[in-house]
């Protein structure tokens, strides 16, 4: 699996990786609140901090958790989940509008799929390429929609293992982003000598997703380090209803990385490190390089199974009922559900009868049929 014969993606007009400039990406998300007024204040601050794209997710609840989620700790607090999905829900116009006004103001425009029906939609208006979030990484289905875009697939609370799979799936025109599912992710476990090790592991561009606060950490030496894509959060205000307000970075901060990352691009090493332990402490700089070698870290170990997709019941199956696309589907557990068998086995359930009966939200088993 590999992008073009240069180590390159072309994703819309933008070349990533080589010897290009960092792709910057300002992680919109859900920020806006559903308020196409309030999106618009997001991408004119982005494209003014200097980004080259801003990113959105297209939310549809039933693609993403069950109603029975329930409540998950998110920086905000406590959120009944699969409620605020809903709230979040828009129609494909809104997402039409999204990229119109991104277009307008000459940056790229990117969006979250979280399933199928949220993929084509995206496709009905007319996207250029794709980013994968890390619960989606063995969404195999979800992979194989996109597959004839461009693609850029985030690589949290996963393996090595898990990274392969998944690009035998997606588009040879793919890029990765090394991620730590946790929010916020400390800076100390983001292991950025990670960047060298997959973009020669898999002959593919490798950035960031940052979850981190901190606004010019991670990115800045991830930039030093060779990363060719960067994406961080931006809001309006951290104390905004957004789920990732919290966590995220504001215009001004935004500024201020999009400014530092472009001068680490262009300089030595050595010359970014120096400059960063004049204003951190060394140690923290060098835990943040870390060792370059793949494994889940410690703020992201209890996510492993119940973030990422596994076979959910999504109705209650009786005794001697057939499974069905109907009646399971590949969901993210979360933390009040347990996780079921991973998605491969998803067309080998389809073939199987139920043994017992099955509650929905219940994760499917062995035991199952």
């Amino acid at each position: 699996m590999s992008s073009n014969s240069d180590g390159t993606i072309n994703i819309g007009n933008n070349q990533i990786g080589g010897e290009n400039p960092v792709f910057i990406i300002a992680e919109i998300g859900t920020s806006h609140d559903g308020d196409l007024k309030k999106a618009e204040e997001l991408i004119i601050s982005a494209s003014e901090a200097g980004v080259n794209c801003v990113k959105f997710q297209y939310v549809i609840a039933k693609e993403i958790i069950h109603p029975k989620t329930g409540k998950v700790f998110l920086p905000g607090g406590e959120i009944p989940l699969y409620e605020r999905f809903l709230q979040l829900e828009r129609p494909q116009q809104f997402y039409a509008e999204l990229k119109r006004i991104t277009e307008e103001n000459n940056l790229f425009f990117l969006c979250t799929p979280f399933g199928i029906e949220s993929a084509k939609k995206l496709k009905q208006i007319g996207v250029e390429g794709f980013k994968i979030a890390s619960p989606e990484l063995n969404h195999y289905p979800l992979l194989k929609e996109v597959s004839n875009l461009p693609t850029i697939l985030s690589t949290g609370v996963s393996t090595l293992g898990d990274i392969e799979k998944a690009l035998l799936y997606t588009s040879k025109n793919t890029a990765l982003l090394h991620c730590i599912t946790s929010y916020p992710a400390p800076e100390e476990e983001y292991n950025l000598k990670l960047i060298h090790s997959m973009a020669k592991l898999f002959d593919m561009p490798v950035g960031i997703s940052d979850h981190s606060k901190d606004p010019l950490l991670v990115p800045v030496i991830s930039a030093a380090l060779g990363g060719s894509i960067i994406e961080k959060h931006i809001t309006l205000s951290r104390n905004g209803d957004g789920l990732d307000d919290p966590i995220a970075i504001t215009p001004q901060e935004m500024e201020e990385m999009c400014k530092e990352v472009r001068v680490a691009e262009n300089r030595d090493f050595s010359e970014t490190f120096n400059w960063l332990t004049n204003l951190y402490r060394k140690n923290k700089i060098e835990s943040i390089i870390g060792t370059g070698i793949k494994k889940l870290a410690p703020s992201e170990i209890k996510n492993y199974r119940t973030t990422n997709r596994s076979i959910l019941a999504i109705k209650d199956i009786e005794t001697g009922e057939n499974f069905t696309e109907k009646n399971i589907a590949l969901l993210r557990s979360e933390k009040e559900l347990s996780p079921g068998l991973p998605p491969e086995y998803f067309t080998e359930v389809l073939k199987r009868t139920a043994v017992k009966n099955v509650n929905s939200g219940s994760g499917i088993n062995w035991d199952h049929f």
